[in-house]
């Protein structure tokens, strides 16, 4: 009897593989250090292909299961971009979840398993045709994130909309309409310029090359994104080498410090782009780990707009992009 769903979510530079038992119960998770990266460096997707082949014999062979008792595998993520496993194009917001099964794309790939795998298209703003410089800011794209959101949905349901903000290297921010449509997604650098900042600047010593952790100092936080805010993030991040000539403090306060400036302009873009439709009656729901997740949801609290700021912990029972592709699966019976 076909009982389970196989979920695949390919990455830059790592790839997961999930096995999903009804009612969405993840029974395992698998990983390999192989994303479409290595198609870049090599030319050729058949180190990707070989990864995803062992992901998914591995997880059959840990749960002693075979293909035949697998209803689905679902795949989304940059492994339908070029350097992927199937180039697809993105599908136009608005989008909500028949639209993204519509769009599914059901592959054959016999070196890679024996079932065809359903990839799921990621999302872009506008179509992009006629578009000038006067429309960039209304310009942002996504692969991955609208099956996380699709599960956050799912999770925490949708009232006068909801703006999801999904924190990280590049944080996504996506805005859901009182229908359950995206219709829109912002990304920001954020993660990569607080890291390039901490590590390669002359700030490196001020914070000891380290990040701010879990337990980092709020009130040097919101210090740092009221500096940002009222002068600029090029100063803000400037006066943490003051903080450390002038203030006592310590490397964690100073970190704190910088990554409150550094948010601040997350803040700042949510509010001001027009790649989001956001209102104060929309609630906010902030998906990721420490301390980004807080932060975040301290920040926005501080600024005042939403009404509304909640916090999800993703946990290893239930991976967002894996059970969003459960959903997926489900709506496609």
């Amino acid at each position: 009897m076909k009982k389970y769903i196989i979920a695949i979510d390919g990455g830059t530079t790592n790839t997961r593989a999930s096995l999903w038992d009804a009612p969405g119960i993840c029974l395992d998770i698998v990983k390999s250090e192989v994303g479409v990266r290595i198609t870049s460096i090599e030319g050729s997707n058949s180190s990707l292909k070989a990864a995803v082949k062992g992901l998914l014999e591995q997880l059959l062979q840990r749960n002693q299961i075979t293909y035949e008792q697998v209803e689905g595998i679902y795949a989304c993520g940059m492994i339908t971009s070029k350097e992927g496993l199937a180039e697809l194009p993105h599908l136009i917001a608005p989008a909500g979840m028949q639209d993204f099964v519509a769009g599914l794309a059901k592959v054959e790939l016999p070196d890679v398993a024996p079932l065809p795998i359903h990839f799921v298209r990621g999302l872009k703003n506008r179509d992009g045709n006629g578009l000038t410089l006067c429309d960039l800011e209304k310009m942002d794209v996504m692969r991955g994130e609208e099956t996380e959101t699709l599960a956050l949905l799912d999770l925490f349901g949708n009232e006068n909309g909801t703006l999801f903000a999904l924190p990280g290297s590049h944080t996504k921010f996506v805005s859901v309409d009182a229908e359950g449509k995206m219709i829109g997604c912002l990304s920001s650098l954020a993660g990569e310029l607080l890291s390039a900042v901490t590590l390669n600047t002359i700030l490196a010593g001020a914070v000891g090359k380290q990040f701010a952790g879990a337990d980092y100092n709020k009130e040097m936080l919101l210090a740092g994104y009221r500096t940002a805010r009222d002068t600029s993030l090029a100063r803000a991040a400037f006066s943490t080498r003051m903080l450390q000539m002038f203030i006592p403090s310590n490397e964690q306060d100073r970190a704190s410090f910088l990554l409150g400036a550094v948010l601040e302009n997350d803040v700042a873009a949510v509010k001001n782009s027009k790649a989001l439709s956001v209102t104060r009656d929309m609630k906010m729901v902030i998906a990721g780990k420490e301390p980004l997740a807080s932060a975040l949801k301290l920040l926005f609290e501080e600024d005042g707009f939403f009404e509304k700021v909640e916090i999800y912990y993703p946990t290893a029972e239930k991976p967002m992009s894996g059970y969003g592709l459960y959903q997926v699966a489900m709506a496609n019976k």
